[in-house]
């Protein structure tokens, strides 16, 4: 049976080499094969098939492949052996337009052709791929990293199945391939025939297989994993998608960026694509996607459209993805993380692919969908200034003008407040925000630091009209940037914020008559926002599952 401690037992072989050795140039090759192996053994011990930093297209960095060298010569030649005493070919038919292989050669690529495969999944993490360009340019390939003897997570699992079923179901055959043809890649053959056919048991499929390929066989945690798999119904290709653009979004960036979007998202899902016209928009269609009952609605669009397809969503099974082209995006920064601001699209499209399923609160503000926030006063102000042309011309910039001049005018206004069913209260204030969620960038939300969009309160945050708005300002910044401070019920407004947290909040805006919603300017005397516990299905990407 396989062990990591086996690379690690080679490591301090080669240490103790290096240190028994006199010849300086022994001692650097003893020390380089010492850090080959050790790195190799830290990959297993943590499950960390990142390390040898194998891309999607199946190439590896020239200097990983340096460190890596002396492990590849050894894992070389011991799979040349294996090979050559193999007594199955190199590939296999193993199901209509699924194939099973170890990894191919520039002489199995004969085969390939014969059997009029163009779709190649690799799952191995240590070997750089075939550049099948050079060979065969109508080729589809895609790596998942898995490393031998390991089993793969669920998201590579779910992302393989999609892959694997998107080319079958488009008539191309698909070939899957590790090293030798035997584990990782009958794991991924066997999860897919499984998706395929859930009233059968791992143990079958298996027999199935290795009726063709002799050679297969999982280890106990291999097995284990994919009967664990089957039980909770993780083996199931989800692969319908709506994609909903809005093509005035972000200067029009639909357009520019529909060709790569598709073409990565075209090869795991089967993609609907719908734009929003002055006629419908982005509820209308969405409401069309829910009819449908895809698996996905991605809408791509600023926070207006998001939260147009999100009440669409709200109370369903089907999860909302975004692709932000909006100012702000501040959902997409609230979901993804501060690096979203900065993230590609071919980023943003895998974070879709690979990403995890996460319920999440909303809120109904007026009997209107609110994902973000509700605000009278600065957040009324700033978004009023920072009109379409503003935003256009200065982005996010915009915002903080309007932000200044509404600080700088200062008005102050008076509002009866009532939080769930407690008795009303009067507050004299230039600014209040009612948030389900807000970015850190959203600072006049922060008065509890950073909401937490799925604790089932909003968070209620004022300013002492008193105080000099900048420091306020500058004391949000801080909250934000800090702890959020979950064991006290409310802020009592010492160091200039009011902060409180409820199910429901009533205010009564007569004295003003208009405000926001997520970025949108309404009016109306009385707001009435409600939350909504777990509402919204969403797609984040696995390093923001806690």
């Amino acid at each position: 049976m396989f062990k990591p401690n086996y690379y690690l037992l080679i490591a301090v072989v080669f240490v103790l080499l290096v240190m028994t050795t006199q010849n300086v140039y022994f001692q650097l090759a003893w020390a380089w094969c010492a850090l080959s192996f050790f790195t190799v053994s830290l990959a297993y011990l943590l499950n960390k098939p990142t390390i040898f930093r194998k891309r999607s297209n199946g190439k590896v960095p020239i200097y990983i492949r340096w460190v890596f060298m002396p492990f590849l010569w050894g894992a070389q030649l011991y799979n040349s052996l294996a090979r050559s005493s193999d007594p199955v070919p190199a590939l296999q038919k193993i199901d209509e337009g699924l194939y099973l292989a170890r990894r191919l050669f520039p002489s199995d690529i004969h085969q390939i052709k014969s059997e009029k495969i163009s779709a190649v999944l690799d799952v191995t993490a240590e070997f750089s791929s075939l550049n099948w360009v050079a060979f065969q340019d109508d080729i589809d390939y895609l790596n998942i990293p898995i490393l031998d003897h390991s089993v793969p997570s669920d998201t590579q699992i779910h992302r393989a199945l999609n892959w694997i079923h998107t080319h079958r179901k488009t008539g191309r055959s698909v070939v899957v391939h590790c090293a030798l043809g035997r584990g990782r890649s009958a794991f991924m053959v066997a999860a897919y025939l499984l998706s395929q056919n859930p009233q059968s048991s791992p143990s079958d499929i298996m027999d199935k297989i290795r009726e063709i390929r002799q050679t297969v066989r999982l280890n106990k945690r291999q097995f284990r994993y994919l009967k664990r798999a089957l039980d909770n119904k993780l083996l199931v290709v989800q692969n319908s998608a709506w994609l909903i653009a809005n093509p005035v979004s972000g200067h029009g960036q639909w357009e520019e960026q529909q060709d790569h979007i598709l073409s990565y998202l075209s090869a795991y899902f089967d993609v609907t694509v719908r734009t929003t016209t002055l006629e419908k928009n982005g509820t209308t269609l969405a409401k069309e996607a829910v009819k449908a009952s895809p698996d996905m609605v991605i809408a791509c669009g600023g926070d207006g459209t998001v939260t147009e397809v999100a009440a669409a969503l709200i109370d369903t099974h089907i999860k909302l993805g975004i692709i932000p082209f909006g100012t702000a995006n501040a959902l997409h920064h609230v979901l993804c993380g501060a690096s979203s601001k900065i993230a590609s699209i071919e980023t943003i499209c895998f974070d879709l692919i690979d990403g995890c399923e996460q319920r999440i609160d909303t809120a109904t503000c007026n009997g209107e969908p609110m994902l973000l926030l509700a605000g009278v006063g600065f957040e009324h102000q700033m978004i009023a200034t920072a009109d379409r042309e503003k935003k256009s011309t200065n982005g996010q910039l915009a915002y903080l003008q309007g932000l200044w001049e509404a600080v700088s005018q200062n008005e102050v206004h008076e509002f009866t407040v009532q939080l769930n069913d407690e008795g009303p209260f009067t507050i004299k204030t230039p600014s209040l925000t009612i948030a389900n969620a807000a970015p850190v960038t959203t600072l006049l939300a922060q008065g509890k630091g950073v909401p937490n969009i799925m604790d089932g309160e909003l968070d209620l945050t004022w300013l002492d009209p008193e105080r000099m708005q900048i420091l306020n300002l500058a004391e949000l910044a801080m909250l934000g940037m800090g702890d959020r401070h979950e064991d006290s019920e409310s802020t009592d407004g010492h160091n200039g914020i009011f902060h409180r947290s409820a199910h429901r909040v009533t205010v009564d805006i007569n004295q003003i008559g208009h405000y926001v919603i997520d970025g949108e300017k309404r009016d109306a005397d009385t707001l009435d926002i409600i939350i909504k516990p777990n509402s919204l299905s969403v797609i984040v990407p696995e390093s923001m599952i806690s």
